[in-house]
């Protein structure tokens, strides 16, 4: 029997209750991936038009068969480009639509990774909402597709921004629904204690697998006898839709579904950034007259669906708290260099808008070119949808060109909107005879301590022959200076939250004192700069006792910290001088700041479509059962400065996948501080790879701490403050982590790199939330970059970077203080140049 056949004779089964299937007909926004990102924006522009064009011809009457068609826009991105282009009558038509209930706004800009701060959420939350206060609307619902997560506080914006409901459309491709079940509604209770009611549902093309859209049928979530091969003729169109229709609400009724009705949602066409079709309400209708009785399908919007839902009684849905990690948060990595610019073009402008709050010198316009560069950047779309298995293909380059100029468009946007906010505040520009005073203000809200850079111009050193002096000009103070080279002097300051300061630099008062210093007749370092042994008299020289950081080829000591290390394996204790404890944890399976390189090799590396075979079969691994991992061997260390202030150690590793790893640290002699930077040669490989360096911190009681992450808007906890099944191995975060416990703080700041993997990095079955052991603590590592993707992401990481991270212990820090106080360490203190 051909399959033709075997589709028009398969029984169908009969549901044990009527059913009502409620349709939401939107297109899915990829920004990219099918088609250049000008022409996804072109298609979107028209497909409001065509969707238009059948809402107003089924109200005025001249096609009465399109009756109760409905169309959704899933992004309000695509009806701000339309509305940029419509005349005055068709904006007008677009209103009256909306009004009647025909078209719906989501209250969604884009689907987004996890990239935007609490900030830009707000402003993405409040362009739809806007819009439709202007023609006497108001949005009370939102959508997602493809993504399958958020921050905690992404909950909270919308609901600050008067969206009360959010249908989540998940895609489980190397990802997972959260609770363990789909096609569920929950309150999710944001962490100051609002509810937003959420559906946890299918696929965002759903409706097309189960044969909603002529023409259009799906078969890629549905695993049936017919899936591999779909005969889009009438007859068997229509045997295919009655077969799966039934087959999906006879399965809900085995599995308990509470409810008579199931909403679905479908695309006008086989793809994503479909067309509307108008084809769906006819073949509805249809389908209605024969088989209504018992599966009635009805075309609806967000806003009556979730209607319909509150008709039910709701008070006996969970309620669930926490972060909702997002599966696909992971293309952010495989373009590090231009996420690590996003990522300081994001902290720019938060400068900015504290700064110049009443927009005395930045106007609102500026501000939002700013925010629209950062979230065109943090859409979800990471590429080309040929991009691995054919890296070289013109649209792959032109996709991801695009995609990352709007990194650089925001970062140009930021600072030169910084530069005129300073400008408007007295900073001075390029002019001869300028003054040498800089204005050092804290913009954070809590108090800031850092290590400030006042920066001079080529010709300058010269004017200071003898050395030169830092006042503060408010105190008459002489500040001890660090000088790495002639144009930075580093200066250790203190401000309280909104303090200002202002330095100087003058000529040394007392020129007879040297400049620089003489070798030590007592340090045990030889001719070779190798300090390898331990001083028999240390500290007896005047120059020796001016140094609060002591360097040895084993070693580096604060009046805070003793950071060890030994060749091979690295750093393998972080001593805390002040609570006189141990920061890396005992049970660690790597010592800290450890690079590790991880690569899949395929089945057969000489035949290139295997590098996208092997992805396609990772699942949520992010790497394959045959993955190599190599892990960083210290080689080398160096000594390369140390001074009244600070301290700065090279330690070099050797590791795969790299031709060059350098680990700095810049020990602060003034605070329990390190700034690290972490400097490689990434090697350009096209295989699937992974590059992490281990965080295995705690606060100093590892037995008793507690792991925060800082998310938009909100610090969580991981593997506590999450909804049931979801991700545990990572997430994209903000500013940083934390490890406290009841006395002591340890705070990283990451202002480069934002994934954190706090899973296990061995290949094996995944947990989600809820299946790991009890009290179970994450391991911790920077998620570099990774390749693995098959279809979007960059094929290669190959290049140079650099990655900074700020380990800072404070004693007696609040818990309500770690969010601001990760924001005030990777945003610094603020210096211009003034007159």
């Amino acid at each position: 029997m051909d399959l033709i056949q075997q589709i028009k004779q398969t029984s169908i089964q009969q549901p044990s209750r009527p059913w009502t299937i409620y349709a939401i007909h939107h297109s899915h926004t990829d920004i990219g991936y099918t088609e250049r990102q000008e022409k996804i924006e072109q298609y979107h522009v028209d497909f409001i038009r065509q969707a238009l064009r059948v809402v107003t011809s089924a109200h005025d009457g001249s096609k009465p068969e399109w009756k109760g068609f409905r169309w959704t826009c899933e992004t309000f991105w695509a009806v701000e480009r339309f509305l940029e282009e419509a005349s005055p009558a068709e904006q007008q038509s677009f209103a009256d639509a909306v009004l009647r209930g025909d078209i719906e706004l989501s209250g969604t800009y884009l689907n987004m990774t996890e990239l935007p701060d609490y900030d830009l959420l707000q402003r993405i939350h409040s362009k739809a909402q806007a819009y439709a206060a202007s023609i006497g609307h108001t949005i009370d619902s939102a959508m997602t597709a493809d993504i399958n997560g958020y921050s905690w506080g992404y909950a909270q914006s919308l609901l600050d921004n008067g969206i009360q409901h959010l249908f989540s459309c998940i895609h489980t491709h190397h990802g997972m629904y959260a609770l363990g079940r789909k096609q569920q509604p929950f309150w999710w209770e944001t962490a100051a204690g609002n509810k937003l009611l959420v559906w946890n549902g299918e696929h965002y093309m759903f409706g097309n697998e189960l044969g909603l859209c002529p023409d259009a049928l799906g078969k890629y979530m549905i695993q049936d006898e017919f899936q591999h091969q779909l005969y889009e003729n009438k007859d068997t169109h229509d045997q295919l839709a009655r077969i799966r229709l039934n087959r999906y609400v006879c399965q809900l009724e085995a599995e308990q579904y509470p409810f008579s009705f199931v909403p679905v949602m479908l695309s006008g066409l086989a793809t994503d950034n479909g067309a509307p079709n108008s084809a769906i309400a006819d073949w509805i209708s249809e389908w209605n007259t024969q088989f209504g009785d018992s599966i009635r399908i009805e075309m609806t919007t967000l806003s009556a669906f979730f209607a319909r839902l509150k008709q039910e009684n709701l008070t006996q849905l969970p309620v669930h708290r926490g972060d909702w990690p997002d599966w696909w948060s992971d293309g952010v990595s495989s373009t590090a260099m231009h996420t690590q610019i996003y990522r300081d073009a994001q902290r720019t402008l938060r400068k900015v808008k504290r700064l110049d709050p009443d927009r005395a010198a930045v106007t609102d316009q500026e501000i939002g070119a700013a925010e629209q560069a950062l979230i065109m950047y943090a859409e979800h779309t990471w590429g080309y949808h040929s991009s691995i298995y054919e890296p070289w293909h013109p649209n792959v380059q032109l996709l991801e060109v695009r995609k990352q100029t709007n990194a650089a468009e925001a970062s140009r946007l930021a600072y030169r909107a910084l530069d005129k906010a300073l400008l408007a505040q007295g900073t001075s520009t390029l002019y001869p005879n300028r003054p040498y005073r800089y204005r050092v203000v804290n913009l954070a809200d809590t108090t800031a301590r850092d290590m400030i850079t006042l920066s001079l111009d080529g010709w300058e050193p010269a004017h200071f022959p003898h050395g030169l002096e830092v006042v503060c000009e408010e105190t008459g103070k002489v500040l001890p200076h660090q000088a790495p080279h002639q144009q930075s002097i580093i200066v250790d300051i203190e401000l309280q939250a909104k303090g200002e300061c202002t330095l100087a630099l003058r000529a040394r008062q007392d020129s007879s004192k040297p400049v620089g210093s003489m070798t030590s007749n007592t340090r045990l370092m030889g001719s070779d700069r190798v300090y390898d042994m331990e001083d028999m008299f240390p500290k007896v020289t005047a120059a020796d006792a001016a140094l609060p950081i002591h360097v040895t080829q084993h070693g580096v000591e604060s009046p805070y910290i003793h950071i060890k290390w030994q060749e091979g394996t690295g750093i393998m204790s972080w001593y805390n001088k002040e609570t006189e404890q141990e920061m890396l944890r005992s049970d660690r399976n790597y010592n800290a700041f450890t690079p590790i390189y991880e690569v899949t090799p395929p089945d057969n590396e000489v035949d290139p479509s295997q590098v996208w075979a092997v992805r396609s079969q990772m699942g949520r691994n992010r790497k394959g059962i045959k993955v190599k991992r190599s892990v960083g061997q210290l080689v080398r260390i160096r000594t390369l400065e140390n001074g009244p202030l600070y301290a700065t150690v090279e330690l070099l590793y050797k590791v795969e996948g790299m031709s060059y790893y350098a680990l700095f640290l810049k020990v602060h002699a003034c605070s329990n501080r390190v700034d690290v930077s972490i400097r490689l040669h990434k090697d350009s490989v096209w295989n699937p790879e992974n590059v992490y360096v281990a965080l295995p911190f705690t606060s100093g009681n590892a037995a008793e701490d507690t792991v925060y992450a800082d998310k938009a808007g909100v610090l969580v906890r991981p593997w506590i403050d999450q909804l049931p099944g979801t991700c545990l191995d990572y997430s994209c975060i903000q500013e940083g982590i934390a490890w406290q416990d009841a006395s002591n703080t340890l705070l990283l700041g990451t202002p480069d790199t934002p994934l954190i993997q706090w899973g296990s990095l061995e290949y094996g079955r995944r947990l989600v939330h809820s299946q790991q052991p009890a009290n179970a603590k994450p391991e911790t590592y920077a998620w570099l970059m990774t390749n693995y993707w098959e279809t979007n992401f960059k094929a290669t990481l190959g290049g140079f970077y650099e990655f900074r991270y700020l380990v800072s212990s404070r004693i007696g820090l609040e818990t309500s203080n770690i969010k601001p106080m990760l924001d005030s360490l990777t945003s610094g203190i603020l210096v211009s140049r003034v007159h």
